[in-house]
């Protein structure tokens, strides 16, 4: 019987995985705010080249994207 439930697990993961809600994933934005409100001049330099780094699917909305371009 243990290779049956060696045969289900991976199907009982991938059918949780499926039917679990939804996470927000936003990565590094989560961060934005902080690194807005920061006087430091180089946080602001690293953060532009963290930005311009990543893929481009992993940009916020275009309203943050409006304020990051605005703190170069």
């Amino acid at each position: 019987m243990a290779w049956l439930e060696s045969l289900l697990s991976p199907l009982k993961k991938l059918w949780l995985r499926m039917h679990s809600p939804k996470k927000k994933r936003r990565g590094i934005y989560i961060l934005y705010e902080d690194v807005k409100s920061c006087p430091c001049e180089d946080v602001h330099v690293l953060w532009s080249i963290l930005v311009e780094s990543h893929p481009k699917s992993m940009l916020p909305p275009p309203t943050m994207m409006n304020s990051i371009s605005t703190i170069k």
